[in-house]
């Protein structure tokens, strides 16, 4: 019975609501009918007493009083059923103002002796009217407000949440959530930095310090899940709260950035769980700014592989830029679709061309240089799943390197001014196939450099895995959990080094304008991260507990796999930028002539090569190339 009627309350109040005129109107005629009451209470209910016409008139001269200060103060704007304290307070300041207002025109009347005028209110019945008015008008809002909290009480099996940060964007998540009768929690609490709000209410809600989280708090008071709600805190405050949370077994949801609410207006469904990049956050990364945008102003820009992880972040990072041009190229044509649907909502669609395109189709690529006439080349199109590419060798070398090699001859010859080839933290001592290739590619890109006579200017960055790119470890992860596990790891001893996407393609940026060419920058991938730490992390940022309801299994290492990554060789001294994000590798001295020739030989006869013979090739191409069965890593 109570759950039918709740029900049918909350479909009235989800599908109507009292415009505000109409609010105006129910508050005029209590002001108007309050006064003719107050006359009746007056005079002891004996209606013939008094003047009823009197009445009457002196009812309207009220009315049109009253109505001048509820326009002014508004008090009539605000939806009933979320009726608060300030709402309450315009409406006895706008009643307060009017009462005095008619005192005034009384006192005047009597002061001139015009006692038989309609506006010499009686005293008493202004007083009377008044306490009627503020009664009735305060009693119907509330009434209207207790109806809609009866209707959208939270049933008791509701996730029990608190909300860090008890400011305004920590009220509106309260509102919301409290105001949705769709949603799964329920606000148990506020936590809160602020030593002077802890221990007292906000909006009804108790604050507690983080340092009363522990698990048996968390229990007791039957916490399922945090909600982050600061928007202004600091990347390393907001990794301390994060750490401080995670070992809870609760789940962790952030709250958006304003501009991502729809209409201005916040939603529960935009409250999303924590990324696992919070937690491996870093300082923010500091652009020279002006030296990127001199080199990009105005130019016509490649990008390859654009549809990718890296590809497709490099060209949402030029999109900052007033560049002229940007020629998209990539194979997959679905992700190139949306990457330039995507673009089109902030530049020009005229400044766009998507090219579905393979960069080792020579024929294709010259086509490209010849109507496009590109400036500058960012070359991130690359085979880079490693256990693949390790059962795979040839199209290993045909694209990685063939492409590289395809791209710069023609860089040369169009006079491209940058050509920055994206390669990898495992071209350093590589033990796979994938690796080899981007070592070749890096040597390729150094041996082009250093030809006499060109215009190019070719630069190499180098750096680690990125958080959620295509194919990585972290994706794969999150699909398993949500899958109820086992989460999969290769080793327990595993490590990675990790940075966002946007990081590492800013940096890509800033590198690209660095020097004069022939450099290979490497980039400051902070300290390596256990992959068996990050399993753990995104099983507990879910609100689950590793090895009790996410199973951790370990399945050996793979072809090609270390246990950890280096992001120099032995042979390698790094050298300082004016980026401390950014370092030098200094690289020996090689015979790049020979490098060319060699490449030139492996590629004429790739496919008269067994897969043993090419990985030979490699290895002597590769001195420190060497696979996991003859080494220990």
């Amino acid at each position: 019975m109570i759950e039918s009627l709740k029900s049918r309350l909350i479909q009235i109040f989800k599908n109507h609501s009292l415009p505000r005129w109409l609010v105006l109107f129910i508050d005029m005629s209590v002001v108007f009918f309050a006064f003719l009451i107050a006359y009746i209470l007056r005079y002891n209910f004996e209606v013939y007493s008094f003047s009823s016409s009197v009445a009457l008139r002196q009812a309207f001269i009220v009315l049109v009083v009253y109505t001048v200060f509820m326009l002014l103060f508004q008090s009539y704007a605000g939806m009933i059923r979320h009726t608060t304290l300030q709402d309450t307070y315009k409406l006895f300041f706008s009643s307060t103002v009017a009462l005095v207002v008619l005192i005034s025109i009384t006192l005047v009347c009597r002061h001139y002796n015009w006692i038989e005028t309609n506006f010499n209110l009686p005293m008493s019945i202004l007083l009377i009217h008044f306490g009627a008015v503020n009664v009735f008008l305060i009693f119907f809002r509330v009434l209207v407000k207790m109806f809609y909290e009866f209707a959208i009480a939270i049933p008791r099996d509701r996730k029990g949440v608190l909300i860090y940060g008890s400011g305004d964007v920590g009220l509106t998540v309260k509102k919301v959530i409290e105001s949705d009768p769709k949603s799964e929690y329920k606000v148990l609490g506020f936590i809160d930095d602020d030593r002077k709000l802890q221990g007292k209410k906000v909006k009804g809600s108790p604050v507690f310090s983080r340092k009363v989280l522990t698990k048996r708090f968390i229990s007791a008071k039957e916490v399922k899940a945090f909600i982050i709600a600061i928007h202004n805190i600091a990347s390393s405050r907001k990794k301390e709260v994060l750490e401080s949370m995670i070992s809870l077994g609760c789940e962790i949801l952030d709250t958006p950035s304003f501009d991502t609410w729809l209409n201005g207006q916040l939603q529960v469904k935009h409250l999303k769980k924590v990324a696992l990049e919070d937690l491996l956050v870093r300082d923010p990364i500091k652009l020279d700014l002006s030296r990127i945008e001199q080199g990009l102003k105005g130019k016509t820009i490649m990008v390859t592989g654009a549809a990718g992880s890296i590809g497709s972040e490099i060209a949402r990072q030029l999109t900052r830029f007033q560049t002229g041009q940007l020629v998209l190229v990539d194979q997959a044509e679905t992700p190139s679709y949306y990457l330039a649907e995507e673009l089109k909502e902030k530049i020009s669609a005229h400044k766009i061309k998507i090219i579905i395109g393979d960069v080792t189709q020579q024929a294709n690529m010259e086509h490209l240089f010849r109507k496009y006439s590109p400036e500058i080349i960012f070359h991130a199109a690359a085979y880079k799943h490693v256990p693949i590419m390790e059962s795979h060798p040839h199209e290993a070398f045909r694209v990685n390197v063939g492409g590289t090699k395809i791209l710069t001859e023609l860089a040369i010859k169009y006079r491209v001014e940058k050509f920055v080839m994206v390669s990898s933290d495992k071209a350093v001592n590589p033990t796979n196939v994938m690796g080899a290739t981007k070592k070749i590619c890096e040597l390729l890109v150094q041996a082009q450099s250093r030809r006499n006579d060109i215009k190019t200017q070719f630069v190499t960055t180098r750096f680690g895995n990125v958080l959620g790119s295509n194919g990585s470890v972290i994706p794969m992860f999150k699909t398993q959990i949500e899958a109820g596990g086992p989460v999969t790891i290769t080793h327990p001893d595993i490590t990675r080094f990790f940075m966002t996407i946007p990081e590492a393609c800013q940096l890509v940026l800033e590198a690209g304008f660095m020097g004069n060419g022939g450099q290979i920058y490497v980039f400051d991938m902070g300290e390596p991260v256990k992959i068996l730490d990050i399993a753990k992390n995104l099983i507990k940022l879910s609100g689950l507990e590793p090895g009790k309801d996410i199973k951790i299994i370990f399945t050996g290492l793979r072809p090609g796999e270390k246990l950890y990554e280096e992001l120099f060789s032995e042979g390698e001294q790094p050298l300082p930028t004016h980026n401390p994000k950014i370092s030098i590798a200094k690289v020996e001295d090689n015979d790049f002539d020979s490098i060319l020739l060699h490449i030139e030989r492996i590629l004429k006869s790739l496919y008269n090569k067994s897969e043993e013979d090419l990985i030979g090739d490699m290895m002597d191409f590769v001195p420190g190339y060497r696979t996991i069965s003859s080494s220990v890593i």
